[in-house]
């Protein structure tokens, strides 16, 4: 198999916000990395961290340790001008609320180009009109509704022109900040079949942020599943949905409904408790127990994992 190249490193990437007595830690000690082409998944509830590590790629939220790489290059913390107009260019995001992040006061026409004003990306102004239509159009939206304001807009379209501000600088690494979790459900497949299908034609490379593992199953390459600032486990989607291991991921994962009746009534709820874990003396490792498949514990829980592994092997 030929090495994927990796767009995104993560290395040890630890996010504090606050000092002293106050000081919280949001993000602890954080690895992986998203390869070229992909759709990375981070899942976790409300308050995990995930959306910090969003914000830190794009260099909204400042890195506290640790560093992450584009392409390579370290983008975190001080970097050159030049550097920084590559990240803001390549690297976007769309946002969980798309009536928050759109400019109420602005005219689609400016929301979408802020981007190519602000960095000069357009030869003319026929060359920006051109370009905003162009986006408008590929996100599913008609041309003219540039002249409007975002309020005029349902969820579903907002969201739509909210992805056509991050399409437009052409990036190649694009952050989906649950992108679909303010959207009703009939609207949540269109926007992820858009996503899926922008995937493909212009050759993104997606983090995508989620709290219900049912909704990146089936758009993820890779799911990492994140409590509390820290991963614990991450493997390839469907390893992770057919052989959950820690505690964490099974807990969410008996969280999805199931479409038939009869079974979710049967259906068994786990219930996550965090005291399972002893740490005290034993401390955790992140370990890659099968191939591509990592998870974060101790020796005597790791042992545990293994030993779960051949037995679901043997009743196979």
């Amino acid at each position: 198999m030929p090495e994927r190249e990796k767009l995104i490193e993560i290395k040890d990437l630890q996010i504090t916000f606050g000092s002293g007595k106050k000081k919280f830690v949001a993000v602890d000690h954080v690895n992986f990395d998203i390869y070229k082409g992909e759709t990375f998944s981070l899942v976790g509830e409300s308050g995990s961290g995930k959306t910090t590590i969003g914000r830190a790629i794009t260099r909204i939220n400042p890195v506290s340790a640790g560093e992450i790489l584009f392409k390579g290059q370290r983008i975190s913390g001080k970097i050159s001008k030049d550097l920084d107009r590559e990240v803001i260019k390549n690297c976007q995001m769309i946002f969980q609320d798309p009536m928050a992040s759109l400019n109420e006061r602005a005219k689609v026409d400016y929301i979408v180009s802020e981007g190519l004003i602000n960095w000069h990306l357009y030869k003319d102004e026929d060359d920006r009109k051109r370009k905003v239509e162009a986006a408008l159009r590929e996100v599913g939206l008609l041309p003219e509704f540039a002249s409007r304001f975002p309020h005029e807009f349902s969820g579903g379209q907002r969201q739509r022109i909210g992805i056509a501000r991050a399409l437009i600088m052409e990036p190649q690494f694009v952050v989906a900040d649950e992108p679909i979790s303010a959207l009703d459900v009939s609207i949540r497949a269109q926007v992820l079949n858009l996503l899926n299908r922008l995937k493909v034609s212009r050759g993104l490379t997606y983090l995508f942020i989620a709290h219900d593992l049912s909704v990146v199953r089936f758009i993820s390459d890779r799911i990492a599943v994140i409590h509390k600032g820290r991963i614990v486990e991450l493997a390839e989607a469907e390893e992770l949905f057919l052989h959950p291991l820690h505690p964490y991921t099974k807990a969410l994962l008996s969280a999805v409904p199931i479409p038939d009746p009869e079974l979710e009534k049967k259906k068994r709820l786990l219930v996550y408790d965090p005291s399972v874990h002893d740490y005290s003396v034993n401390k955790p490792i992140w370990e890659e127990i099968l191939p591509g498949h990592f998870i974060y514990g101790n020796e005597k829980e790791l042992d545990g994992y293994r030993k779960e592994i051949v037995a679901k092997e043997n009743t196979k």
